[in-house]
């Protein structure tokens, strides 16, 4: 696993508000959707990369990839038919300082995304983002109704390390569902 420089508080400030670059490639099994860049993953170019995120280790122990991944082998996760992008783009202190208006924003461009490149499905990685961004108060774990851009959808919680109520084993076990049930 490879391991990135901490970024310096002013390497960290700089971020705000800059852009992620997606890994995304046409005809994936799966392209993970987070809710937006934090601070620490914008700074240093990597998704999910904020040291206590548990999006590798649940992609690792869910069957994704064959090896645990660290955020700066994002890339590679192509290699294995996975990507990953977000639902809004900007990076930010906290998923909180996001508007109603931009999920659902993000909601519909992740829609177009979804009809351009074509993977079997989309996965959240965050629940409230994906009831605000889509308007399904209700929504849980697991599989949707809900298609978006043609492409079934399937909703885990947020791998932050803020998100007390999953544990790695929790999120390993979840995200194992979607690797064996998904798109059935």
């Amino acid at each position: 696993m490879e391991k990135l420089r901490r970024p310096t508080r002013e390497e960290l400030e700089g971020a705000r508000g800059r852009l992620l670059r997606d890994v995304i490639g046409r005809g994936l099994g799966v392209l993970f959707c987070g809710i937006n860049p934090s601070l620490y993953s914008a700074a240093v170019g990597h998704h999910f990369a904020r040291p206590g995120n548990r999006f590798w280790p649940a992609v690792f122990r869910g069957g994704f990839t064959d090896r645990l991944l660290g955020p700066g082998e994002d890339r590679e996760l192509l290699r294995f038919g996975c990507g990953v992008t977000n639902m809004v783009a900007r990076a930010t202190v906290a998923a909180d300082e996001l508007s109603s208006e931009e999920l659902l924003a993000g909601g519909r461009a992740l829609g177009r995304k979804g009809a351009r490149y074509r993977p079997a499905g989309v996965a959240f990685v965050g629940i409230g983002a994906y009831r605000v961004g889509f308007g399904e108060k209700a929504a849980g774990v697991g599989r949707q109704e809900r298609r978006i851009g043609g492409r079934r959808v399937w909703v885990l919680p947020n791998t932050s390390g803020l998100n007390a109520n999953y544990q790695v084993d929790e999120l390993g076990r979840l995200f194992g569902e979607l690797r064996v049930g998904a798109w059935d």
